[in-house]
């Protein structure tokens, strides 16, 4: 079995900081595969955690807007615009209106929040309101903080 306080503070020993934020911000941006539980968790083993909290959630929120872009500029795609609006016609203004409740899902719970964010520029959600909705991605990160600071 794994000790995840042996590996993080390796990670936190070998690694540069930037280093580990940069395939934070990386993974937020394009399709979230690394659960950011685990940068939390390697926030606790460096010399300012609140900080680094504070830094992964602003680049969390920040490789949202980055996924939200991504999915409004494939959206443009011909063949994308195409399948949207016939496979999903009957659906996209239920969607659109209540694509807020997508977005707090996926600021809130542990699903890629890149996902979801992709998926709200797909159906051309109002820009300012995702905005307002992924405020919640610090709530998240701070929640998740003090349970896992306080495991760990």
């Amino acid at each position: 079995m794994i000790n995840l306080n042996v590996l993080f503070t390796h990670i936190t020993t070998t690694f540069n900081p930037l280093s580990v934020l940069a395939v934070f911000f990386t993974s937020e941006s394009f399709l979230g595969l690394i659960p950011p539980e685990i940068f939390i968790a390697w926030a606790d083993q460096t010399d300012s955690p609140i900080f680094y909290v504070s830094v992964l959630a602003i680049l969390s929120y920040l490789g949202g807007i980055i996924s939200f872009l991504l999915g409004k500029t494939i959206s443009k795609l011909p063949s994308v615009l195409s399948y949207v609006e016939s496979k999903m016609k009957k659906y996209l203004k239920m969607i659109r209106k209540w694509g807020g409740v997508l977005i707090v899902v996926g600021a809130l719970l542990p699903i890629p929040f890149s996902i979801t964010s992709i998926t709200a520029g797909l159906i051309q959600y109002k820009f300012r309101n995702f905005l307002l909705f992924g405020l919640l991605r610090f709530v998240r990160f701070y929640l998740y903080a003090v349970v896992i600071f306080n495991v760990l």
